[in-house]
């Protein structure tokens, strides 16, 4: 049976064949749920007591090369066997319920393995089969998808055709061709110019935004995860560097200003309180606060042009994202 997203305008399957039997919504259960985890491999700790709990739609592990984020997907698949913890996957234990997680996921990898001597469409048709669909909804969704990833009108060329950033998208619509309740994205913008990195970021984001599917994407790039994702879980060395919604990371920072000025400091933080704002006078600076960044640097220039004062740095007061995150990493 074949029914409509409103928003979206895709179709997805509902019961269609038995590998669709146990799939999870992605609004119904937390998103990861990890405990203790650990693994090892020989001498090497490749996952070392991670423990992190994600309820947000958008996950992105961050995290240089060999951090163990790969590691960390494949315990979440139930592909290896952690030496001691768990960790859960939309409500399912992954060393129990592997198979039940699988089929409820689609998957990006960072290297491409695509047909170059298929077409597009083809080849989208070719995967929504092995993932059980009925051919004639595999088409449909094929169709639908290279509508969504912008390749409607190339779906008739081979993919040996097609350049990078379109191969990339014809990963992608391979990933979401089944309607999978989650997806991972493994270095999705891996290889792409500005232009085809910015179309990949819109398109990763509109996944959990839009289409209500849930992501986990894996990167080392901090402005790819803040593009895209709602919360993060850095990884260094197989442990847990940090683990937060971006939120959580931002918000603060966000609201608080340190503000160094030349000329009548007393006036300035007088025109501020003046203005509603939180001001006080340190040894060699202004700390301001407002409700939120946009009114708390209205007044800061205000203030500024009223007192005459010379204004010489303004910055976050507290830990910026990048310092919340990539500091975890130093």
């Amino acid at each position: 049976m074949l029914r409509r997203d409103r928003r979206a305008g895709l179709p997805t399957v509902a019961a269609a064949s038995p590998a669709y039997h146990g799939a999870v919504s992605a609004t119904d259960q937390p998103l990861i749920e990890a405990a203790g985890l650990t693994k090892r491999f020989g001498g090497v700790t490749a996952l070392n007591d991670v423990t992190a709990d994600v309820t947000s739609p958008a996950l992105g592990l961050l995290g240089a090369n060999g951090a163990g984020k790969s590691t960390f997907m494949k315990a979440m698949l139930g592909l290896v066997k952690p030496d001691a913890g768990q960790v859960r996957v939309l409500g399912m234990d992954a060393a129990h319920q592997a198979r039940e997680i699988r089929r409820s996921l689609g998957y990006m990898p960072e290297n491409m393995c695509l047909p170059l001597g298929m077409t597009a469409r083809d080849f989208i048709v070719h995967m929504g089969e092995l993932r059980g669909l009925p051919r004639r909804i595999a088409v449909l969704r094929a169709s639908e998808v290279l509508f969504q990833v912008g390749l409607e009108e190339e779906r008739s060329r081979l993919i040996r055709t097609f350049s990078v950033g379109m191969r990339q998208r014809t990963n992608l619509a391979q990933a979401i061709v089944h309607s999978p309740s989650l997806v991972i994205l493994d270095e999705p913008t891996n290889g792409l110019d500005p232009a085809g990195r910015e179309e990949m970021l819109t398109l990763v984001r509109r996944l959990s935004a839009e289409l209500e599917i849930a992501v986990i994407m894996s990167s080392h790039v901090l402005e790819d995860i803040v593009r895209t994702c709602d919360a993060v879980v850095v990884l260094r060395e197989g442990r847990v560097a940090a683990s937060r919604t971006l939120a959580d990371a931002t918000g603060a920072s966000e609201r608080e200003a340190r503000v160094v000025i030349s000329g009548d400091t007393a006036a300035f933080v007088a025109r501020l309180q003046t203005a509603g704002l939180t001001a006080s006078m340190r040894d060699d600076h202004v700390l301001v606060s407002g409700p939120d960044a946009d009114t708390m640097l209205r007044a800061v220039r205000d203030a500024a042009a009223e007192t005459d004062a010379g204004l010489h740095e303004l910055r976050p007061a507290g830990p910026t994202l990048e310092d919340a995150l990539i500091g975890d990493l130093t």
